[in-house]
Parts: C-alpha cells; structure tokens; sequence
C-alpha cells in the first residue's frame, strides 16, 4: 500500500507534528505501508519526516488562493500512483488536495482537525470530493454530522502525543532561572498561539482578582501571534507586567513542562489540543474550557478542571480551588498521564487511520 500524505504546515507543531507521529508509527507498525510527504521546501516537517517517509517530495504552497498547487499536486500524484491520498491541512490542502485526488481518481481521506463551523451549502460541495473523513475528536465528528455529512463518513480518530519524549520530572532550578522565577512562585502556563480565540483575555481579567489572593502566582505565556502587542497592553493597564511572563514560541515545552504546575487553556474553541496532552503526559494539572475537544482531553474533576468557555469569574473560581491545593493538582496530574497512555498513544492513533486507509482499499 503506497499513501501520500500532504501537509502544507511550516512549523513542527499542531497537525505537522501529528503528520510526524503519524508516518513513524506507519513505519513502525505497517512496514507493508509505503509513506510519501508532500510538504513546503524549508519547512520543519521536511526535515523531520526523512526518517520515517519513503520520500519527501517538496512543493511550494502559497495560501488558499494558490490555484498552481492543484496541478503541481497532480503532477507527483500521476508519478507516484498512490492507493491512498491523505490530506492533512486545512490551510489550501485540503480543497486543492481534494481536486486534485478527484482528478486522478485516487481514494482520498481528509484529516480535521478545527471545530469551527463552515456555511451547510459549502459542506456538501466540499466534502463530496473526499472519500472519508478523519476527525481528531468527537466534538469535531459531530460538528460534521450536525452540517450534514454521513455517519459512515466520519470517524474519530484522537490526536497522540509522544508520551516517551513529554513525561514529568522537570529541573525546576533550570527553569526558574530560564524565566527568572524563585522556588516559592506557583507557575501557570498559557500554551497557545496569540490569537483571540484563544482566550487570553479571560484569563487576564481574573487576574487582578487572583493575584490578591495568591500574590506567589506567576503566569507564563508560550506563543507568538498577532495579538502579542494587545495582550502585553492589556497586562500594562491591570498593572500586572511583574506577574505575567511573555516567552514566545519554545522548541523545548518537553522540558518546560513538567516544571509547570498547573497549565490553563481558556480557549472559546478547539479541535482537541495538543498541548493539552503534552501536560497531561508530563502529570501537569489543566484547567480548560468546556467546549470542542477540550472535554476529552480534560475530564472534569479527575485530569483538570472544565469551566465555561469566555467566564473569567469561573477560570478564577477554578484556579483558585487548584493554586493553593497540592496534594489535588499532584492527583489530577498522575491521573492525566494514565488517560493519555490509554486513549492518546501514537499507537493508537496510526492504528485507527491505518483501518480507515483498509477500508478505504475495499
């Protein structure tokens, strides 16, 4: 079986992260399954997947509007005569993927993995060009469902983390002077892009509040994004700049992680969260909100807290059960570790994408 993979991603995180995990675990489990990458030149992806692809074929991708991607894409299609066309990005691959998989007649299943809603007419366009369609969590199956597509369509197929590479026991001392804290501050980490839905500004306005209460917290925010500058703004006129810690985007969260003791996720919407599993595998207690995929990453009360997506007085009611409680935030995170090793391993993961591929052959 011979599958192109095509993920348009630059960066090494996200879904190009999960492309990687994705083409080891064929490499380790499926030796039968022949992985060809279609990816940008220069991106990180590239890079990563020379160990585990067959080939890495590079094809420059400009946006949505990149109409000249369809045909360069048929062009390696028609060369490498795949049984199986994998799209994996949003970003332009997945309508000219589907073209052009359509063109050549080549079995093509999309992978989804955002949980915002498209108009019900453009649904029935799209998605009648792929063949099946991968969700990474049930939130984002049943947006599908709800907007018309086939049960026997979609399957839920759960994002993984690495938990080998992302496990607790941190260098607190190392991370202390990385971002220069003292051994009495209780860390919370922000671990997003810097972008409005993400929710950075519940977690802000909660702040003033919680830092009365708990003058030791810290808050560090891992991301870039072009909000960056209205969010430092916004912590300037709460007079909080000493509390709240802008790291920018990081290559090392594995490590970063497990120094963390409590990781904040106030999104308003996600398709499952990466990040999240990353803490949970390195046993960091989360507090998310309660809406996409987010619930099957946190479950309430036994990993994490959930609270209602946009209430900052609920995000600070629940950090402020969490902050001054130890011996819960330690529970909650061996727990969350023990939910990741069972529902979220890179074994399970290319084993339930590997059935849809055997589906799709007969």
């Amino acid at each position: 079986m011979k599958v192109v993979h095509v993920e348009t991603g630059r960066h090494l995180y996200g879904g190009a992260l999960q492309v990687a995990y994705l083409l080891r675990g064929l490499r380790d489990q499926y030796p039968g399954v022949e992985s060809v990458l279609v990816c940008p030149p220069g991106s990180a992806i590239a890079v990563a997947a020379r160990d585990y692809a067959h080939r890495v074929v590079c094809l420059p991708m400009k946006g949505d509007l990149d109409v000249q991607f369809v045909f360069g894409l048929k062009r390696i299609l028609r060369a490498e005569r795949p049984n199986i066309l994998h799209l994996h990005s949003r970003r332009g691959a997945d309508l000219w993927g589907g073209i052009a998989g359509r063109w050549c007649k080549i079995p093509t299943l999309l992978t989804r993995r955002v949980d915002n809603s498209e108009p019900r007419s453009w649904v029935a366009i799209k998605y009648r060009m792929y063949d099946h369609v991968a969700a990474i969590s049930h939130g984002i199956r049943d947006l599908l469902l709800n907007q018309g597509l086939r049960s026997n369509k979609v399957t839920c197929v759960h994002s993984a983390t690495d938990t080998d590479q992302y496990h607790p026991g941190g260098d607190r001392r190392w991370f202390n002077q990385e971002f220069g804290l003292a051994s009495v501050h209780i860390v919370a980490g922000v671990i997003a892009q810097l972008i409005d839905r993400k929710g950075h500004r519940f977690l802000f306005d909660a702040l003033p509040s919680l830092i009365r209460s708990h003058p030791r917290l810290r808050i560090v925010i891992f991301g870039k994004g072009p909000m960056e500058q209205k969010l430092r703004r916004h912590i300037a006129r709460l007079a909080l700049d000493p509390y709240v810690i802008f790291a920018g985007f990081r290559h090392d969260m594995d490590r970063i992680l497990p120094c963390l003791d409590l990781v904040v996720h106030p999104a308003l919407i996600e398709g499952l969260g990466v990040s999240l599993l990353q803490a949970s595998a390195c046993e960091v207690p989360i507090i998310a909100s309660n809406a996409g995929g987010m619930p099957e990453v946190v479950c309430d009360e036994h990993n994490g807290l959930l609270v209602p997506s946009g209430d900052s007085k609920a995000l600070q009611d629940a950090m402020d059960r969490l902050i001054p409680d130890a011996d819960l935030r330690r529970k909650m995170g061996q727990n969350g570790r023990m939910l990741v090793k069972q529902k979220f391993s890179i074994s399970q993961m290319t084993t339930g994408n590997h059935m849809i591929y055997e589906q799709l052959l007969t």
